[in-house]
This record gives structure tokens, sequence and C-alpha cells, in this order.
């Protein structure tokens, strides 16, 4: 089983957790990456979420050998085996204790922002985590929920080793998880994409959970994150749709050559945007059948014309200002189709585009434009130079330095969807 990103490996792990509604439960993330998969978790069963912070002790010498773990509340949870047969000194253990705890303290106010610890005592705790290496950390996990008063453990991946999995069976009363491939070498290959999770993702999920269980989950104002179908000139699109609570504004990503909606760098995009409060709307321009024939991928007029239906389509979704994100042949249809008279689009980001190939319709964009190109891609940074002078609307030209094409340079597609989220918050909201 494969996942696009955490964000499908929650909504599939929600799925098999919804014989688990009505024993009203907590579910509790593993930071950092097993945040943004448990709030899926939680926001489709109803359920509050919080994080459990865990530290192992690790043996002095040999510090991957846990010989414990610390949680909130002054939880220990001691092997005393491992104590006795490592002939440990206390003071080596108080001294490891020590440093965990402070960083344990740490941690925990850091990615509550102030928010009490939520109480566990007589409830279901259902511990979530992205995957599954070893398990020691899960296990541990288990065994601080249980001591912090959890009446039931569930313990809930989307997938782990076989071996893994078979050990992790005593550690909770249930253990739930979607896959247990043979060949299992790391969580990471079993993901499209596997970015890193940043402390202010883990801050912010926290944050909306919250401000949802005070609101009431069943409100009017909750998440949308769906598959839509699309009907463009005739033809049936797929999306995926995200609509914030709140949100003011959507962004429709119009994907280039040689990719789809499951682009993992267009959905770090699309992420970065939806933790800021914005929509997002990834869809294919192209069907299955269409993509073999790489020649569709430059048919620009077709493309934008698709956009264009599609954008009609969305402002009867949402009723609030629309922005284009384009990347590579995907940001010439995005300009072609904000060029129209009518199109009323408030913003327009190219990644990495070929805004030449909109030609002379650059004239009749209105939208602001930001083109944002790698230092080290010349050919597309060339291109792009010359339709920045082509453009009459306000626009400018954000040079990565050192990023190629594709941006796979280390903090290179960071810089992308910051550049992109600032454009968009000024342009569609502020």
């Amino acid at each position: 089983m494969l996942f696009t990103d955490r964000t499908d490996a929650g909504q599939r792990l929600a799925e098999a957790l919804r014989h688990l509604e009505g024993e009203d439960p907590v579910v509790l993330g593993l930071p950092r990456g097993g945040v943004p998969v448990a709030y899926q978790v939680a926001r489709a069963l109803g359920a509050p979420l919080d994080v459990i912070v865990v530290r192992k002790l690790g043996v002095p010498y040999q510090r991957e050998l846990g010989f414990g773990a610390i949680g909130e509340g002054g939880v220990r949870v001691i092997s005393d085996d491992i104590v006795r047969r490592g002939r440990l000194e206390q003071a080596d253990l108080a001294s490891v204790e020590q440093a965990e705890a402070a960083e344990l303290t740490r941690q925990a106010h850091r990615f509550r922002d102030g928010r009490p610890r939520l109480d566990l005592a007589g409830r279901t705790a259902i511990v979530v985590d992205d995957g599954i290496a070893t398990g020691a950390t899960a296990a541990a996990a288990c065994e601080v929920v249980r001591a912090q008063g959890a009446a039931r453990v569930v313990l809930a991946v989307p997938v782990a080793p076989p071996d893994a999995a078979q050990r992790l069976r005593d550690a909770a009363d249930e253990f739930v998880c979607l896959s247990t491939p043979f060949g299992f070498s790391a969580v990471g290959e079993w993901y499209q994409d596997f970015s890193q999770t940043p402390d202010d993702e883990v801050v912010s999920l926290l944050a909306r959970a919250a401000d949802g269980a005070d609101a009431d989950a069943g409100a009017a104002d909750a998440d949308v994150v769906e598959e839509v179908a699309i009907d463009a000139c005739g033809v049936r699109l797929t999306g995926d749709l995200n609509l914030p609570a709140g949100a003011k504004a959507v962004v429709m990503f119009a994907h280039g050559s040689g990719s789809s909606r499951h682009s993992p760098r267009n959905r770090h995009v699309a992420e970065a945007l939806n933790r800021a409060g914005l929509g997002t709307l990834l869809f294919d321009l192209l069907t299955p059948a269409e993509e073999a024939n790489r020649a569709n991928v430059f048919a620009i007029e077709t493309l934008a014309d698709r956009l264009t239906d599609a954008t009609e389509w969305l402002r009867g979704r949402a009723a609030v200002p629309i922005g284009y994100f384009g990347a590579s042949t995907g940001a010439a249809a995005a300009l072609r189709a904000a060029s129209s008279p009518d199109a009323d689009i408030g913003a327009v980001v190219s990644r990495g585009g070929r805004p030449d190939l909109a030609g002379p319709l650059l004239a009749g964009v209105r939208a602001p434009t930001l083109l944002i190109v790698g230092g080290n891609d010349p050919q597309v940074l060339d291109l792009n130079r010359a339709a920045e002078a082509a453009l009459r609307c306000e626009s400018h030209l954000e040079v990565v330095p050192g990023a190629t094409h594709l941006f796979e340079e280390p903090g290179a597609l960071d810089q992308v969807a910051e550049l992109a989220r600032d454009w968009f918050l000024g342009h569609l909201v502020g």
C-alpha cells in the first residue's frame, strides 16, 4: 500500500478506526510526523486531538538501547531488567532523565502553545504515528498513556514491518495497521511525499483541532477535504479540494509536464497554503489516456480552457477570491486563463514555469504575478525574464539561489512555498 502523503494516510487510517467513534476517544499524535496523520483521524471521528510527548531514556554508553521512557505528568516507565543487567549507576540514570525531562517540557510547551494537556483518565486513547520502524517509541507511548490513566489504549499506524507489528500487538489493547509489507526498510518508502513535518505544522494542526472542538466539530465552518469530479470542456477531471475552516481564498494548481495532482512538490506548497488558512484545489488537467501523449502537455490553449471551466465550477463551491499556482507548462495555462477579460483572478504564482508559452496573451494578464525560478536553471530563467518584461500587470521575478528546475535542493522548495504563501496572502486576502 502506497500513501500519497500523511493527509492521505490519516484519512485511510480513520476509516479503519470508525468502530471507535462510539467510545468517545481521544486521539494522540506522536510528534512530529504522527500529528498530521492523527489530525485526519481526530477530524473524521469528531474526537479531541492532543500530542503525546514521550522521551526515551537511553543507556549512557548505548543510547539506542532504552532503559525506560518518561512522559508528562511525572510518568516514568523503567525497565528494571535492563537497569540490572546493564549495571547502570543511579547517578548516570538520573543525569539522562534530567536532560530528557527538560527536552520533554520544552517540546510540550512548544507544541501546545500554552494549552493544557488533555485528561486521559477513564478514556479510550488512540495513539497515532505515521509509521513504525522499530516500534520502541510507539510502545513507550502506549505505556505512558496507560500510566496517565487511559482505560483503553489503541495504537494505530498506516504501515509497519511485520516483525515490529507482531511485537506491538502486546503493547496496546488494540493494534490497527493498514499495511505490513515484507521487504520493509524505511517508513518513507511507502509514501510518495514523506517530507519532514516542521514544528510549526504541529502547532498549527493542534491549534486548529482545539478551535474546532471549541466551536463544535459538526459546525458548518468545518474543514472540507474531499476528492471532487469536475466537468470541464466535456471532460471529467479529478481533483483534491481542501478548504480550511474560514478560508478567505482558494488557490488552484495547474500542473506542468509529466506531473499530476499527486506531485509531491505541488502538494508541499499546497500544505503550506492550507496551514496559512488558504484553500487549495489540485486537479489533473489531462485524463490518464491524454497524459500518455506528451504533446498534450504543450496544448496550452486546451489546458487554459479547462482551467477556466474548472474555475467556474470552483466559484460555485466557494465564493471567495481565486488564485492560480502554475508549474512548468501549467504556468503558461494559468497565465493564458488569467488573461481572459472576464477571468477575475486575484493572483498568479509560477514555479519553474514556462510563461513564454502564453505568448502575446501575457500583456492581457491583470492579476499580480510572481515568477519563481531556480538560480541554476539558466534557460528557464531567461524565458521568465522575457516574460516579466512582456507583462503589463504588477509582477515580480524571484530567483532562488542554487536551485535547479525541480527545486530539489535542501530548503529550496520550502522557500518556494513561503514566497507563494506570502504572495497569495498579500494579494488575495490582504
